[in-house]
This record gives C-alpha cells, sequence and structure tokens, in this order.
C-alpha cells in the first residue's frame, strides 16, 4: 500500500481556513487545478456520502466521495471512485490544526492507496507535490502567507 503525507503552515486561523475547505464541492475556489465541480444527485456539499464529480485544469475527470466531516476536528476524510491516475481502495485525510502561537494553522493532507508498484514513486510524489502541496500553496497565497 502506497502512503503519502504532506503538512503546511497557513499564516490563518484553523476556523477561517476550513471555511474554504468544508465545502466537498469548493474545490475550484481554492486548488489551481481543479476547473469545475459539482455535487451528484442535487445532495448538500457537506452530507457525508456525497459524491463530487470534478474536471482537472488537464481534463481529468474525478469522482470522490466524502467518508467522514467533522466541524470539530477540522477534518474530512474522502475515497476517489474514478480516476485517472491508477489508483484503487484510495482513501484520503484532510486535517487541520489550530496553533496558537500567532494564530495560525497546521494543514495536513495525507492518502493511502493501492496502485501498480511500478508506478508507486510516480503517484507518490505526483499526488504530494502537484495535488497536496499545490492546495497548501494556493492557501497559504489565499490568506496571506
Amino acid at each position: 500500500m502506497a502512503t503519502v503525507y504532506t503538512s503546511s503552515i497557513i499564516d490563518a486561523p484553523a476556523p477561517r481556513v476550513w471555511e474554504a475547505l468544508r465545502d466537498f464541492n469548493a474545490l475550484p475556489a481554492w486548488h489551481p487545478i481543479v476547473e469545475d465541480s459539482r455535487i451528484e444527485g442535487h445532495a448538500a456539499s457537506d452530507q457525508v456520502g456525497c459524491i463530487r464529480a470534478f474536471r482537472l485544469s488537464d481534463g481529468g475527470f474525478i469522482r470522490e466521495r466524502l467518508l467522514a466531516l467533522s466541524d470539530y476536528d477540522y477534518c474530512c476524510v474522502y475515497a476517489i471512485l474514478e480516476s485517472p491516475m491508477g489508483v484503487e481502495d484510495y482513501i484520503a485525510t484532510l486535517k487541520l490544526t489550530p496553533i496558537t502561537d500567532g494564530d495560525r494553522t497546521f494543514a495536513e493532507w495525507s492518502a493511502e492507496f493501492e496502485c501498480d508498484p511500478n508506478r508507486e514513486a510516480e503517484l507518490v510524489e505526483q499526488i504530494g507535490q502537484a495535488v497536496f502541496q499545490a492546495g497548501f500553496d494556493a492557501l497559504k497565497q489565499r490568506f496571506g502567507g
């Protein structure tokens, strides 16, 4: 099983950053590689079990299911249902932790998945940098950090 872990510091309070992230359909508003997104079946975008379908700037299409969402823990867990990346059993967690020194946020994004062993290093690097770190960099820019 492949594992990806990326963390960052965002110069904004965790509740403020969480406002931008908790909407499962808001990826186009903050992630630079996501062009558009919609929630299937007219479900609420914070409803556990809802499915988001989105298109990437390179034309890739991804469907993901929200597995958990906690406003208390500033955390969401989701699974990829369909993706061009060649991953299976993909489960990711995006979590924010308040940093009281300076009222900042410690952000963590991790995933575990199965894939062709010959592509594992490439996929770990791609997901860690082009997805997770790119998202954190965009959030840091958005919140002035």
